[in-house]
C-alpha cells in the first residue's frame, strides 16, 4: 500500500505556492473591534475549524451562527471589523467564507490594510485598499488573489451593507522580527516563519499545532496519524523561518499516552532551489540531523547539541516517526545564519 502525500499549506487559486493563514489565532491574531456583532461574535470568524451549522441552537439575540454577523442595518453606511495580525507578513490571497449564511450574507465586501505598528484608528490615512469591493454569494468559500508586499500588521474587513461572514483568512508569509530574538531562536516556530510544507498523514488533531508556541491543551492539539497497517513510517516536512544551525531539538509527546510513536528521527538540508512539491522527493535523501531515538509517552524530549549530527546549515527539516502516532509539539532551536 502506498502512502498518500498531502501538501499541507493552502493553495490559493491562480497562486502557486505555500502560504500561512496570517489570521490564525495561533499566531496571536485578534478581531479587535467591529461596528456591530449582535448576532454572532467577531472572534468566531477567525476560527481555524470549518464552520458548522446548529439547526436548533439559539441565544438571547437570535439564531446562533458560526462566524461574525451584524444586525440588519437600517440607516445607511456599512459594517466593518478591524483585525490585528499576530505577526506581520506579506499577503498573497484572501478567503471570505459565507458557509451557512444563506439569506444573511453580505452581497459585497472589501479589505483594507495598514502597516502601522500601533493601532491606526478608524480614520487613519495609513489604511490602504488591498482588495477592492468584490461580490459575494451565499454559503460559499470565496478566494481572491491579493499579492501585496508587507509588512501588513492590520486588516479591516468591510461588508456592504451588513450580514455574516463565517470565516476570514489572509494567506501569506510571515515576516519575523529577528531584532527581538535572543542568541537562541526557535527556527521552526510559526511566529518566526516556520511552516509545514507537507506530510504523509494527519488523520487526527490539528497538524498546524505541532509548530505552535506554548504547550498543547489536549490530544487534539497536535499532529496524530492513523494506525499504520503496512510497512513504513510517517513523516512531516517543515520549512524553517530562516537558514540556521540547529543546536537543540524538542519532541513533545504530551497527552499521547497509548498512541505516541516508538521512535523518531530528523533529517535536514539547506535548500537553495526547487518547489515545495519537489522537496517531498528530495527529502528522502537528506542527511540525518538526529538519528533514530526512542520516545516515551506523554513526555517532553530534549535532544541537545551532543545528540545532533554535524550536517551544516539547514533551511528545512523532516520529522520521521516510527511507525505512527502523535506529536504535540516539534521545535528546532538554533542560531540564524
Amino acid at each position: 500500500m502506498t502512502d498518500t502525500v498531502i501538501q499541507h499549506t493552502i493553495q490559493i487559486p491562480h497562486y502557486v505556492g505555500p502560504t500561512t493563514n496570517l489570521c490564525s489565532p495561533r499566531l496571536g491574531t485578534v478581531a479587535l473591534r467591529c461596528s456591530d456583532d449582535s448576532f454572532a461574535s467577531r472572534e468566531r470568524m477567525l476560527a481555524e475549524t470549518d464552520p458548522v451549522f446548529k439547526p436548533d441552537v439559539y441565544d438571547d439575540f437570535g439564531k446562533w451562527m458560526d462566524g461574525w454577523e451584524s444586525k440588519r442595518r437600517r440607516y445607511g453606511g456599512h459594517d466593518w471589523c478591524v483585525i490585528r495580525l499576530g505577526v506581520p507578513g506579506d499577503l498573497v490571497g484572501l478567503e471570505l467564507d459565507t458557509t451557512h449564511f444563506t439569506g444573511n450574507f453580505p452581497p459585497a465586501a472589501s479589505v483594507w490594510g495598514s502597516k502601522e505598528e500601533d493601532d491606526p484608528g478608524d480614520a487613519s490615512e495609513s489604511w490602504e485598499e488591498i482588495l477592492e469591493s468584490v461580490s459575494l454569494g451565499p454559503s460559499k468559500r470565496h478566494f481572491f488573489d491579493c499579492q501585496q508586499l508587507g509588512p501588513w500588521r492590520w486588516l479591516r474587513l468591510n461588508i456592504y451593507p451588513d450580514g455574516g461572514i463565517a470565516r476570514f483568512r489572509a494567506y501569506g508569509n510571515v515576516i519575523p522580527d529577528w531584532s527581538r530574538s535572543g542568541s537562541e531562536i526557535e527556527l521552526s516556530g510559526l511566529k518566526n516563519g516556520g511552516r509545514i510544507v507537507a506530510y504523509n498523514d494527519a488523520h487526527y488533531g490539528n497538524v498546524q499545532a505541532v509548530l505552535d508556541s506554548g504547550r498543547g491543551i489536549n490530544m487534539g492539539d497536535g499532529w496524530e496519524t492513523r494506525r499504520r497497517r503496512e510497512p513504513g513510517f510517517d513523516w512531516l516536512l517543515v520549512a524553517l523561518g530562516a537558514l540556521g544551525k540547529a543546536n537543540r531539538i524538542e519532541v513533545d509527546t504530551s497527552f499521547y499516552k497509548g498512541n505516541s510513536p516508538a521512535k523518531c528521527s530528523v533529517q535536514g538540508q539547506n535548500i537553495e532551489w526547487g518547489t515545495d512539491q519537489s522537496l517531498i522527493t528530495q527529502s528522502m535523501f537528506w542527511p540525518e540531523l538526529l538519528t533514530a531515538k526512542d520516545l516515551t509517552p506523554n513526555t517532553i524530549h530534549q535532544f541537545e547539541l551532543k545528540d545532533l549530527e554535524k550536517i551544516g546549515p539547514i533551511s528545512h527539516v523532516k520529522l520521521n516517526i516510527y511507525p505512527d502516532g502523535g506529536i504535540s509539539r516539534f521545535r528546532v532551536f538554533g542560531s540564524k545564519l
